[in-house]
């Protein structure tokens, strides 16, 4: 599945990748605190993104983090 991090501040997007164990992303993310190479972030929230992509529903789980 595709994750995705956003700066919620500035919607800008810090990294995109695909991932078979989403819970663990998600429980990490979570966690004191995720290290970008543009700074320190903290988890706010999460969305669960359903799209379609050439005839096929496709999902994406998109974290949002702020900076600290």
């Amino acid at each position: 599945m595709n994750v995705i991090f956003i700066d919620s501040f500035s919607g800008e997007e810090l990294l995109h990748m695909v991932s078979q164990d989403v819970a663990g992303i998600l429980a990490a993310a979570q966690g004191e605190s995720v290290t970008f190479p543009v700074g320190h972030f903290k988890y706010e929230f999460h969305n669960l993104d359903f799209y379609e992509d050439n005839g096929q529903i496709r999902q994406e789980l998109v974290i949002y983090v702020k900076k600290i």
